[in-house]
This record gives structure tokens, C-alpha cells and sequence, in this order.
């Protein structure tokens, strides 16, 4: 099993900055989920903001999240610290 997600911040063009509960920071991508239907409320930069993380996932309103396996594994490295990016 890998991390999970213990903060997550939004960055402007749907990207997340993503703290796993093992400390490592990564920054995640949303641009290739945004053209399936679930995920189409996100294309609204207002509304993706608005994410937050209930039980180690990353999720908005309740109603949309992001399996955090996925969110680990396609996310990278963040080199500096995530108040900086």
C-alpha cells in the first residue's frame, strides 16, 4: 500500500501540491483526468480549489476524489518547499 494523503494545496492550471502521510511532497497533475466526466466539475479552477482530504484522500465536496495510489504514483517530486511553489 502506499502513503496517503495527509494536505493537499491547490496551484493555479489544476495541479496539486500533495503531502503523504510518509512526509514526501509531490506535486500532482489533474489536466489528463479533466476530459472524463467525473472529473469534468474540475475544469472550473473555483471550484478545484476548493480540495480537501477526508481519510487520507484527496476529494471535493464529497463527491469527487482521486484513488490516492493514483495521486502517488503519477504525481513528482517537489524540490522546494511546498509554501514556495
Amino acid at each position: 500500500m502506499n502513503p496517503r494523503v495527509s494536505f493537499v494545496k491547490y496551484k493555479p492550471h489544476h495541479k496539486l501540491i500533495v503531502t503523504f502521510n510518509n512526509n514526501e511532497i509531490k506535486e500532482f497533475d489533474l489536466c489528463k483526468y479533466l476530459d472524463y466526466p467525473v472529473y469534468e466539475p474540475l475544469k472550473d479552477e473555483a471550484f478545484c480549489s476548493k480540495v480537501t482530504v477526508k481519510n487520507g484522500i484527496v476529494q471535493w465536496d464529497d463527491v469527487i476524489d482521486i484513488d490516492p495510489d493514483i495521486v502517488y504514483i503519477e504525481s513528482t517530486p517537489v524540490l522546494t518547499h511546498p509554501f514556495h511553489v
